[in-house]
């Protein structure tokens, strides 16, 4: 890279940094981009899974917010069917389900309606899944209905006791993937992408900066300009702001623990649960790679970005006791297989609680005394990651002057080529020219490749190498392709963030991968 000057650096390999780098290289920017460790290694890799407009940032009167992410999840939809799908949400009702007393729907009601006590009522919530219904304008995505639990299947995991629900759609979305994909895109279109390298000091000069990263393999120390830099770092924004960047600011950053845990397979149909708690906080819970059960998750102040991440023995107990108020079977410890946390990086608007906090992005340039400007990016959701690009290329361009306009709404991710409709045909298409897959094979190919399945499959037949299986039908082709395209450095990459195959594969397994890995970059 210290052969390169570039227009626009980008601090942070997460879904902001890696979505403004395929914005901006699309467009004619020189991009390059620097991500300490992997790709998606902090909080875009540890999200709730969920392309969704966000029901309850309804009762905080988050309009533009839940608008612009309804929107998004039909574009995203067309993008990237294989990593992304339409999900039924169902949200049973009960008496006791309470508002978080912060919110401004809360307070409201409380003044006109205070017999109440708080309490969230049904017809609230229907209204809400009206306005949820029609913000957006659906193409792909069936309406609102109501199921009468006592008879409809997904009545049968649940207590007896509920006997309505509310069932509404959103989407699924492969976070760590989505990462992977705009940071393959953009590398295809002309940025430079590069991984395990931090950047470890700047120099402001008037129309450029000078950034001197850090190889974290080799300790090696080069430097590159650029005539602006977009601090993307996530959990770290406040602390490169302050002390890698130098810069003196008001804008403060506020950081949010959501916890996970991942459970043996509670129910045995595809929908997700949206459960109210009578704490006026709202969990899922989710079918998970097809044999798990994803619930989650928690809101906690997160003082330190380099303090361990880790869902805490505390957070698995709420997260089990309020699971349990639904479900008739009680989820407990033993059940637990797997627990992940990430770390949201909100903007710091003062909210009282964790839950509060804007989910909001906030943008900030600065540029002051005329020096080279810097671009921080605050908070944002993993939904609305494309249109957070679109708005830092507006401040880009302002910046730096138009190349050209925006371009990204609908244009599919690699191995995203195909209609929103058409999964089913390509892994069929799969298993009738290659007849050693099995059905579960070529759908996770297809699920995690989408078109590019046939090229790493068609690899496997052509040498004996190629066919080596590690377990699971990873084979040497995969990990190759992945090593080439998708940033592959470690087994964790592979198992853990370009997949989820850390979950079913041995550690074993993973060594032999990991060994792999090493001796073939």
């Amino acid at each position: 890279m210290s052969d390169y000057d570039f227009d626009v650096f980008i601090i942070g390999g997460g879904i902001n940094g890696c979505g403004i780098a395929r914005d901006a290289v699309g467009r004619g920017y020189r991009v390059g981009l620097a991500e300490m460790n992997d790709l998606a290694s902090a909080t875009s890799s540890a999200s709730t899974k969920l392309f969704h407009g966000g029901l309850r940032y309804l009762e905080y009167f988050e309009f533009r917010l839940v608008k612009e992410a309804l929107v998004e999840r039909e574009h995203l939809l067309h993008a990237m069917p294989h990593i992304s799908w339409p999900m039924r949400f169902v949200l049973p009702i009960a008496p006791d389900m309470r508002f978080d007393n912060s919110t401004p729907t809360s307070r409201l009601l409380q003044k006109i309606m205070p017999w109440m006590k708080g309490r969230r009522p049904g017809w609230l919530i229907r209204l809400g899944l009206f306005l949820y219904d029609h913000m957006g304008g659906r193409e792909v995505l069936p309406a609102t209905k109501t199921l009468n639990l006592r008879t409809a299947q997904e009545g049968g995991p649940l207590k007896q006791l509920f006997v309505k629900a509310f069932e509404y759609s959103d989407c699924w979305i492969e976070d760590s993937r989505l990462v992977t994909l705009n940071a393959q895109d953009a590398q295809q279109r002309g940025a430079t992408i590069v991984t395990r390298t931090k950047v470890v000091a700047t120099s402001r000069q008037t129309d450029h900066w000078i950034v001197t990263l850090l190889d974290q393999k080799t300790q090696v120390r080069h430097k590159i300009t650029t005539k602006m830099i977009v601090n993307a770092a996530g959990p770290w924004v406040g602390e490169l702001l302050g002390q890698t960047l130098g810069l003196k600011t008001n804008e403060g950053v506020r950081l949010v623990r959501g916890s996970h845990i991942v459970t043996h397979k509670l129910y045995d149909h595809n929908k997700a649960y949206f459960f109210q708690g009578t704490d006026g906080r709202i969990i899922f819970a989710v079918p998970y790679e097809n044999d798990f059960t994803l619930i989650g998750t928690t809101d906690q102040d997160h003082l330190d970005p380099n303090a361990p991440v880790e869902c805490t023995a505390e957070e698995q107990a709420y997260l089990l006791k309020f699971a349990s108020q639904y479900f008739e079977t009680p989820v407990t410890k033993d059940d637990i297989v797997w627990t992940f946390s990430g770390v949201r990086p909100l903007y710091d608007d003062g909210a009282s609680s964790a839950s509060a906090a804007t989910r909001d992005y906030v943008l900030k340039v600065d540029n002051s005394d005329g020096q080279a400007p810097v671009l921080n990016i605050f908070g944002g959701k993993i939904t609305t990651y494309r249109k957070l690009a679109e708005s830092a290329l507006l401040e880009i361009e302002n910046a730096l002057g138009i190349k050209s306009g925006p371009w990204t709404k609908r244009v599919p991710l690699p191995g995203g080529d195909f209609d929103v409709d058409g999964f089913d045909e390509l892994v069929e298409n799969l298993l009738n020219t290659y007849d050693f897959l099995t059905p579960s094979w070529a759908t996770r190919m297809v699920r995690m490749y989408g078109t590019n399945a046939v090229k790493i499959i068609a690899t496997v037949t052509q040498t004996p190498d190629q066919k080596q299986n590690f377990g699971c039908d990873v084979t040497a082709a995969e990990l190759d392709w992945g090593i080439k395209n998708e940033f592959v450095q470690t087994a964790d990459d592979f198992v853990w963030r370009r997949s989820r195959m850390g979950l079913k594969l041995t550690s074993a397994q993973i060594d032999v991968i990991n060994t792999y890995i090493l001796d073939n970059q």
